[in-house]
């Protein structure tokens, strides 16, 4: 009994936690996203934000997003509507193909594969956008908590992961924020968990590291090194 007992043990403090951003971290949707935010400024009739300010607020939720982008007294509510629509539409295109970054999907296959790693998901993106994203890249059996802004109030608030942390079981020294933007790093610091920054999102190495990444890696290999360590 005692042996069985001290593998169990050894099998907990081995688990861990990886939970990904999606859009700048794993998948390159920065033009869409940019086309979008057009679409819905021009349907307000209202001059669109530059293309470094449509990025900026990249992971927050959509209120929050167009609350920075429009101002507090601006349509935010009917802008984020039309820029829901305009997704829709614009995922509906035949040559629509919301590219992943190089090494992620090779990523996720090992990280998915590997005893004693749950993967979780979390991100600003609506639950209907992460699903079609599944349906494209057949992940859906790969990642265990799935968290997004349909649920949770916008990063940086910790309650995404806090909620994945519960779903999986596994507590805060195990478990990794991997992001590309501040509003990732702040949520990993409030969350009490490890923030590793990606240096291909749309935020700088720089401004990963002010807001509390412990590392921001260069590339999924060196990730991949950095977890397995």
């Amino acid at each position: 009994m005692k042996p069985t007992a001290a593998r169990g043990r050894t099998k907990d403090a081995e688990l861990k936690l990886v939970i990904f951003d999606l859009d700048g971290t794993l998948v390159d949707s920065q033009d869409y996203i940019v086309e979008a935010q057009r679409r819905a400024f021009a349907a307000h009739k209202i001059a669109p934000p530059s293309r470094a300010a449509s990025l900026s607020i990249v992971g927050l939720s959509l209120r929050e997003a167009f609350t920075v982008l429009a101002g507090a007294q601006g349509p935010v509510k009917s802008l984020s509507q039309a820029y829901r629509e305009a997704w829709t539409q614009i995922r509906a295109a035949p040559d629509f193909a919301e590219p992943l970054f190089p090494g992620a999907r090779e990523i996720i296959a090992e990280l998915a594969a590997k005893q004693g790693v749950t993967l979780g998901i979390a991100t600003g993106k609506a639950r209907r956008g992460v699903d079609h994203l599944f349906e494209r890249t057949g992940w859906r059996d790969s990642f265990k908590t799935v968290q997004t802004a349909d649920s949770h109030p916008s990063k940086p608030a910790p309650d995404m992961i806090l909620a994945a942390m519960t779903e999986a079981g596994v507590a805060p020294a195990a478990t990794y924020m991997i992001g590309d933007t501040r509003f990732d790093m702040e949520m990993a610091a409030s969350a009490g968990v490890r923030a590793i920054g990606v240096a291909w999102g749309y935020h700088s190495p720089a401004e990963l590291s002010r807001a509390g990444a412990e590392r921001v890696v260069a590339d999924f290999a060196e990730l991949r090194h950095l977890i397995e360590a």
